[in-house]
Protein backbone atom coordinates (compact mmCIF):
# COMPACT_ATOMS: atom_id res chain seq x y z
CA UNK A 1 0.00 0.00 0.00
CA UNK A 2 0.98 3.48 -0.91
CA UNK A 3 -0.44 7.31 -0.50
CA UNK A 4 1.96 8.44 -3.48
CA UNK A 5 5.68 9.45 -3.87
CA UNK A 6 8.35 10.66 -6.41
CA UNK A 7 10.84 8.24 -7.46
CA UNK A 8 13.93 10.35 -6.33
CA UNK A 9 14.24 13.50 -3.42
CA UNK A 10 16.96 15.87 -2.03
CA UNK A 11 19.20 14.89 0.13
CA UNK A 12 21.49 17.02 2.09
CA UNK A 13 25.78 15.52 2.01
CA UNK A 14 28.48 16.47 4.05
CA UNK A 15 31.99 16.04 1.80
CA UNK A 16 35.84 16.13 2.71
CA UNK A 17 38.06 17.00 0.38
CA UNK A 18 41.58 15.59 -0.45
CA UNK A 19 43.00 19.49 -0.73
CA UNK A 20 41.21 20.35 3.34
CA UNK A 21 37.81 21.52 2.12
CA UNK A 22 34.41 21.03 3.49
CA UNK A 23 31.77 20.76 1.11
CA UNK A 24 28.05 20.90 1.56
CA UNK A 25 25.49 20.17 -0.75
CA UNK A 26 21.84 18.70 -1.97
CA UNK A 27 22.27 15.87 -3.94
CA UNK A 28 19.11 14.09 -6.32
CA UNK A 29 19.11 10.31 -5.14
CA UNK A 30 16.83 8.14 -5.64
CA UNK A 31 14.19 6.47 -3.58
CA UNK A 32 14.73 2.99 -2.24
CA UNK A 33 12.23 0.19 -2.71
CA UNK A 34 10.83 -0.83 0.59
CA UNK A 35 12.06 -4.98 1.88
CA UNK A 36 9.06 -6.28 3.18
CA UNK A 37 10.07 -4.55 6.79
CA UNK A 38 11.00 -1.15 5.55
CA UNK A 39 8.76 1.94 5.28
CA UNK A 40 9.04 5.02 3.37
CA UNK A 41 8.83 7.91 5.09
CA UNK A 42 8.06 11.53 4.38
CA UNK A 43 10.32 13.28 6.32
CA UNK A 44 8.95 16.28 7.42
CA UNK A 45 10.92 17.80 10.26
CA UNK A 46 14.49 17.29 11.48
CA UNK A 47 16.52 19.14 14.17
CA UNK A 48 19.68 20.09 14.01
CA UNK A 49 21.40 18.80 17.45
CA UNK A 50 24.95 19.41 18.70
CA UNK A 51 25.37 15.86 18.28
CA UNK A 52 25.11 16.67 14.44
CA UNK A 53 27.26 19.13 13.91
CA UNK A 54 30.69 17.86 13.64
CA UNK A 55 29.56 15.15 10.86
CA UNK A 56 27.91 17.86 8.79
CA UNK A 57 31.06 20.79 9.45
CA UNK A 58 33.64 18.03 9.68
CA UNK A 59 35.69 20.78 11.90
CA UNK A 60 35.79 22.87 9.54
CA UNK A 61 36.47 26.80 10.01
CA UNK A 62 32.70 28.10 9.18
CA UNK A 63 34.41 31.58 9.34
CA UNK A 64 35.78 30.82 6.13
CA UNK A 65 32.45 29.49 4.40
CA UNK A 66 31.81 30.57 1.12
CA UNK A 67 28.06 29.60 -0.89
CA UNK A 68 27.80 29.06 -4.45
CA UNK A 69 25.39 27.77 -6.78
CA UNK A 70 21.61 28.60 -7.27
CA UNK A 71 19.23 29.52 -4.09
CA UNK A 72 17.43 26.10 -4.32
CA UNK A 73 20.42 23.95 -4.54
CA UNK A 74 23.31 25.65 -3.05
CA UNK A 75 27.01 24.51 -2.00
CA UNK A 76 29.10 25.87 0.82
CA UNK A 77 32.78 25.37 1.15
CA UNK A 78 34.85 26.01 4.18
CA UNK A 79 38.26 25.01 4.96
CA UNK A 80 39.08 22.60 7.13
CA UNK A 81 42.16 23.22 10.16
CA UNK A 82 45.15 20.42 9.30
CA UNK A 83 44.54 19.43 13.03
CA UNK A 84 41.22 18.17 12.28
CA UNK A 85 41.98 17.06 9.06
CA UNK A 86 44.35 14.22 10.39
CA UNK A 87 41.37 12.97 12.30
CA UNK A 88 38.78 12.89 9.11
CA UNK A 89 41.11 10.34 7.28
CA UNK A 90 38.43 7.90 6.87
CA UNK A 91 36.21 10.40 5.52
CA UNK A 92 37.96 12.17 2.45
CA UNK A 93 36.53 11.86 -0.68
CA UNK A 94 33.35 10.21 0.65
CA UNK A 95 29.78 11.96 0.82
CA UNK A 96 28.01 11.59 3.76
CA UNK A 97 24.22 12.04 4.90
CA UNK A 98 23.82 13.64 7.75
CA UNK A 99 20.97 14.29 10.34
CA UNK A 100 20.24 12.21 13.80
CA UNK A 101 16.67 12.25 14.31
CA UNK A 102 13.32 13.33 12.36
CA UNK A 103 9.47 12.63 12.17
CA UNK A 104 7.35 12.31 9.26
CA UNK A 105 4.14 10.38 7.12
CA UNK A 106 4.83 7.02 6.08
CA UNK A 107 4.26 6.81 2.61
CA UNK A 108 4.78 3.22 1.64
CA UNK A 109 5.77 0.26 3.38
CA UNK A 110 6.82 -3.55 2.79
CA UNK A 111 4.89 -6.30 2.91
CA UNK A 112 5.07 -7.31 6.87
CA UNK A 113 2.22 -6.76 8.33
CA UNK A 114 4.24 -4.62 11.08
CA UNK A 115 5.17 -2.17 8.09
CA UNK A 116 2.17 -1.94 6.81
CA UNK A 117 0.21 -0.95 9.70
CA UNK A 118 1.95 2.06 9.89
CA UNK A 119 1.41 3.04 6.23
CA UNK A 120 -0.29 7.14 6.51
CA UNK A 121 0.67 6.93 10.38
CA UNK A 122 3.17 10.09 11.63
CA UNK A 123 6.07 8.48 12.58
CA UNK A 124 9.43 9.53 14.25
CA UNK A 125 12.75 7.62 13.61
CA UNK A 126 16.63 8.00 14.61
CA UNK A 127 18.43 6.36 11.62
CA UNK A 128 20.99 8.63 10.44
CA UNK A 129 20.54 10.54 7.04
CA UNK A 130 17.57 12.60 8.25
CA UNK A 131 17.92 15.53 6.24
CA UNK A 132 16.32 14.43 3.55
CA UNK A 133 13.04 14.40 1.78
CA UNK A 134 12.43 10.75 1.82
CA UNK A 135 14.26 8.19 4.25
CA UNK A 136 13.70 4.39 3.79
CA UNK A 137 14.00 2.49 7.05
CA UNK A 138 12.79 -0.74 9.10
CA UNK A 139 10.01 -0.16 10.55
CA UNK A 140 11.38 -1.53 13.69
CA UNK A 141 13.26 1.55 14.43
CA UNK A 142 9.82 4.21 14.05
CA UNK A 143 7.98 5.11 16.57
CA UNK A 144 4.38 5.91 16.06
CA UNK A 145 3.33 9.70 17.60
CA UNK A 146 0.09 9.95 19.36
CA UNK A 147 -2.99 10.67 16.62
CA UNK A 148 -2.96 13.63 15.76
CA UNK A 149 1.04 14.94 17.06
CA UNK A 150 2.31 16.67 14.23
CA UNK A 151 5.77 15.69 12.46
CA UNK A 152 7.26 19.05 14.34
CA UNK A 153 5.91 18.08 17.68
CA UNK A 154 7.65 14.55 17.40
CA UNK A 155 11.13 15.30 15.59
CA UNK A 156 12.94 15.73 18.22
CA UNK A 157 11.83 12.09 20.13
CA UNK A 158 14.66 10.47 20.26
CA UNK A 159 18.39 12.58 21.29
CA UNK A 160 17.24 14.89 23.78
CA UNK A 161 14.42 12.94 25.71
CA UNK A 162 16.27 9.67 25.70
CA UNK A 163 19.65 11.63 26.63
CA UNK A 164 17.60 13.20 29.98
CA UNK A 165 16.19 9.75 30.42
CA UNK A 166 19.20 8.04 30.41
CA UNK A 167 21.12 10.34 32.86
CA UNK A 168 18.79 9.46 35.36
CA UNK A 169 19.09 6.11 34.94
CA UNK A 170 22.66 5.83 34.93
CA UNK A 171 22.70 8.21 38.30
CA UNK A 172 20.26 5.01 39.44
CA UNK A 173 21.87 2.46 38.18
CA UNK A 174 25.46 3.52 39.47
CA UNK A 175 24.20 4.52 42.48
CA UNK A 176 24.24 8.36 43.06
CA UNK A 177 21.15 10.41 44.65
CA UNK A 178 21.11 13.60 42.35
CA UNK A 179 22.79 15.15 38.68
CA UNK A 180 24.85 18.16 38.16
CA UNK A 181 24.51 18.88 34.57
CA UNK A 182 25.95 21.47 32.44
CA UNK A 183 24.84 24.09 29.63
CA UNK A 184 21.31 23.24 31.61
CA UNK A 185 19.31 26.00 29.62
CA UNK A 186 19.47 23.84 26.30
CA UNK A 187 16.41 22.36 24.96
CA UNK A 188 17.77 18.81 26.83
CA UNK A 189 18.40 21.30 29.72
CA UNK A 190 15.18 22.07 30.42
CA UNK A 191 13.45 18.64 29.44
CA UNK A 192 16.11 17.16 32.37
CA UNK A 193 14.56 19.89 34.75
CA UNK A 194 10.87 19.09 34.22
CA UNK A 195 11.86 15.18 34.53
CA UNK A 196 13.70 15.49 37.48
CA UNK A 197 11.12 17.58 39.50
CA UNK A 198 9.08 14.31 38.06
CA UNK A 199 10.98 11.88 39.26
CA UNK A 200 11.97 14.18 42.74
CA UNK A 201 15.40 13.74 41.97
CA UNK A 202 17.91 16.94 43.09
CA UNK A 203 19.37 18.67 40.46
CA UNK A 204 22.28 21.55 40.15
CA UNK A 205 22.02 23.39 36.92
CA UNK A 206 25.34 25.54 35.72
CA UNK A 207 24.67 27.83 33.42
CA UNK A 208 26.53 31.14 31.68
CA UNK A 209 24.17 34.05 31.56
CA UNK A 210 21.69 35.50 33.74
CA UNK A 211 18.88 35.15 31.07
CA UNK A 212 19.60 31.83 31.53
CA UNK A 213 19.43 31.47 35.44
CA UNK A 214 15.99 32.64 34.37
CA UNK A 215 14.84 30.28 31.55
CA UNK A 216 15.09 27.28 34.59
CA UNK A 217 13.82 29.57 37.44
CA UNK A 218 10.73 29.99 35.35
CA UNK A 219 10.43 26.29 35.02
CA UNK A 220 10.98 25.09 38.79
CA UNK A 221 14.73 24.57 39.28
CA UNK A 222 15.83 25.15 42.57
CA UNK A 223 19.61 25.01 42.22
CA UNK A 224 21.06 27.44 39.14
CA UNK A 225 24.64 28.23 39.26
CA UNK A 226 25.97 31.26 36.96
CA UNK A 227 29.70 29.99 35.76
CA UNK A 228 30.60 33.49 34.80
CA UNK A 229 29.47 35.14 38.59
CA UNK A 230 32.84 35.72 40.95
CA UNK A 231 31.11 33.54 43.25
CA UNK A 232 30.20 30.38 41.56
CA UNK A 233 32.89 28.39 42.85
CA UNK A 234 30.84 28.73 46.68
CA UNK A 235 27.59 29.10 45.56
CA UNK A 236 28.08 25.42 43.41
CA UNK A 237 29.64 24.16 46.58
CA UNK A 238 26.54 25.02 48.47
CA UNK A 239 24.18 23.54 45.92
CA UNK A 240 26.19 20.40 46.34
CA UNK A 241 26.09 20.43 50.12
CA UNK A 242 22.25 20.54 49.51
CA UNK A 243 21.57 18.19 46.87
CA UNK A 244 24.37 15.59 48.00
CA UNK A 245 25.64 15.29 43.93
CA UNK A 246 28.34 13.38 43.25
CA UNK A 247 27.24 13.26 39.29
CA UNK A 248 27.52 15.31 36.96
CA UNK A 249 27.32 15.23 33.30
CA UNK A 250 29.49 18.23 30.92
CA UNK A 251 27.97 19.34 27.46
CA UNK A 252 30.95 21.46 27.44
CA UNK A 253 33.83 19.07 27.19
CA UNK A 254 36.75 21.25 27.23
CA UNK A 255 38.35 23.97 29.69
CA UNK A 256 38.53 23.58 33.59
CA UNK A 257 34.47 23.19 34.16
CA UNK A 258 35.05 19.54 34.78
CA UNK A 259 37.63 19.94 37.00
CA UNK A 260 36.09 22.51 39.34
CA UNK A 261 32.34 20.26 39.26
CA UNK A 262 35.45 17.55 41.50
CA UNK A 263 36.55 20.37 43.28
CA UNK A 264 33.66 21.70 44.45
CA UNK A 265 31.97 18.05 45.18
CA UNK A 266 35.37 17.03 47.28
CA UNK A 267 34.88 20.49 49.32
CA UNK A 268 31.01 19.50 49.58
CA UNK A 269 32.48 15.98 50.56
CA UNK A 270 34.44 17.17 53.40
CA UNK A 271 32.38 20.61 54.41
CA UNK A 272 31.51 19.25 57.66
CA UNK A 273 34.69 16.04 58.04
CA UNK A 274 36.19 16.16 61.72
CA UNK A 275 39.29 13.81 60.50
CA UNK A 276 41.50 14.85 57.61
CA UNK A 277 42.74 12.10 55.38
CA UNK A 278 45.30 13.01 52.52
CA UNK A 279 43.56 10.66 50.12
CA UNK A 280 40.36 12.84 50.04
CA UNK A 281 36.65 11.38 50.89
CA UNK A 282 36.15 8.04 49.68
CA UNK A 283 32.91 8.89 48.22
CA UNK A 284 33.09 8.22 44.73
CA UNK A 285 33.02 11.23 42.24
CA UNK A 286 31.92 11.21 38.67
CA UNK A 287 31.86 13.28 35.50
CA UNK A 288 30.57 12.18 32.83
CA UNK A 289 31.53 14.82 29.56
CA UNK A 290 29.06 13.90 26.75
CA UNK A 291 29.48 17.04 24.56
CA UNK A 292 32.20 19.65 22.95
CA UNK A 293 30.84 22.62 22.93
CA UNK A 294 34.35 23.54 23.71
CA UNK A 295 36.86 21.72 21.37
CA UNK A 296 39.80 22.50 23.75
CA UNK A 297 41.53 20.38 26.20
CA UNK A 298 40.06 19.21 29.47
CA UNK A 299 42.18 20.70 32.02
CA UNK A 300 41.86 19.90 35.68
CA UNK A 301 44.01 19.78 39.10
CA UNK A 302 44.00 16.82 40.82
CA UNK A 303 42.64 18.90 44.03
CA UNK A 304 39.68 16.31 44.97
CA UNK A 305 41.14 13.15 46.64
CA UNK A 306 41.64 9.98 44.84
CA UNK A 307 37.96 8.60 44.68
CA UNK A 308 36.95 10.46 41.27
CA UNK A 309 36.82 9.35 37.72
CA UNK A 310 36.15 11.34 34.31
CA UNK A 311 34.70 9.69 31.42
CA UNK A 312 32.75 9.70 28.25
CA UNK A 313 28.95 9.22 28.39
CA UNK A 314 27.06 8.47 24.82
CA UNK A 315 23.21 7.57 24.13
CA UNK A 316 23.98 4.51 21.70
CA UNK A 317 26.42 2.79 23.90
CA UNK A 318 23.61 3.47 27.03
CA UNK A 319 20.63 2.28 25.06
CA UNK A 320 22.30 -1.06 24.11
CA UNK A 321 23.70 -1.96 27.58
CA UNK A 322 19.76 -1.26 29.07
CA UNK A 323 18.20 -4.27 26.19
CA UNK A 324 15.40 -3.51 24.08
CA UNK A 325 12.70 -4.14 26.82
CA UNK A 326 14.03 -1.43 29.05
CA UNK A 327 14.54 0.84 25.50
CA UNK A 328 10.87 0.38 24.47
CA UNK A 329 9.56 1.14 27.56
CA UNK A 330 11.75 4.67 27.32
CA UNK A 331 10.59 4.77 24.02
CA UNK A 332 6.72 4.88 25.11
CA UNK A 333 7.39 7.20 27.60
CA UNK A 334 8.90 9.66 25.50
CA UNK A 335 5.37 9.30 22.83
CA UNK A 336 3.26 10.00 26.43
CA UNK A 337 4.87 13.08 27.32
CA UNK A 338 5.69 14.70 24.01
CA UNK A 339 3.62 17.96 24.55
CA UNK A 340 4.89 18.38 28.54
CA UNK A 341 8.06 16.99 29.38
CA UNK A 342 9.62 16.39 26.04
CA UNK A 343 8.35 18.97 24.20
CA UNK A 344 11.04 20.85 22.26
CA UNK A 345 10.95 24.67 21.09
CA UNK A 346 12.53 25.73 17.88
CA UNK A 347 13.72 29.40 17.10
CA UNK A 348 13.25 29.27 13.20
CA UNK A 349 12.30 26.73 10.64
CA UNK A 350 14.48 26.15 7.49
CA UNK A 351 14.24 24.10 4.08
CA UNK A 352 16.95 21.90 3.03
CA UNK A 353 18.38 24.70 1.12
CA UNK A 354 18.03 27.45 4.02
CA UNK A 355 19.88 25.17 5.82
CA UNK A 356 23.06 25.65 3.62
CA UNK A 357 22.65 30.04 3.78
CA UNK A 358 25.10 31.97 5.76
CA UNK A 359 22.22 33.58 8.13
CA UNK A 360 21.77 29.92 8.98
CA UNK A 361 24.02 28.01 9.85
CA UNK A 362 26.48 31.30 10.96
CA UNK A 363 23.49 30.36 13.73
CA UNK A 364 23.42 27.00 14.25
CA UNK A 365 27.37 26.56 13.84
CA UNK A 366 27.53 27.99 17.35
CA UNK A 367 26.04 25.90 19.71
CA UNK A 368 23.92 28.79 20.93
CA UNK A 369 21.66 28.14 24.01
CA UNK A 370 18.03 29.10 22.48
CA UNK A 371 19.08 29.03 19.00
CA UNK A 372 17.55 26.10 17.77
CA UNK A 373 16.62 24.89 14.40
CA UNK A 374 14.15 22.56 12.90
CA UNK A 375 15.00 21.58 9.29
CA UNK A 376 11.52 21.40 7.30
CA UNK A 377 12.49 19.87 4.01
CA UNK A 378 9.29 20.08 1.78
CA UNK A 379 9.40 23.55 3.19
CA UNK A 380 9.10 25.92 -0.77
Amino acid sequence: MTTGRPDTGQELRSLVTQDGTLELSLLEVPISEPQPNDVIIRIEASPINPSDLWLLFAGADMGTAKVSGPMDSPVVTASIPAAAMRALAGRVGKSIPVGNEGAGTVVKAGSSPGAQALVGRTVAVAGGAMYAQYRCIDASQCLELPEGTPATAGASSFVNPLTALGMVETMRREGHSAIVHTAAASNLGQMLNKLCLEEHVPLVNIVRKSEQEDVLRAIGAVHVCNSTSPSFMGDLIQALIDTSATLAFDATGGGKLAGHILACMEAALTANSREYSRYGSTTHKQVYIYGGLDRGPTVFNRNFGMAWGIGGWLLTPFLQSIGSEAFGILRQRVAAELGTTFASTYTREVSLAEALQPDAFSVYAMHATGEKYLITPHKR
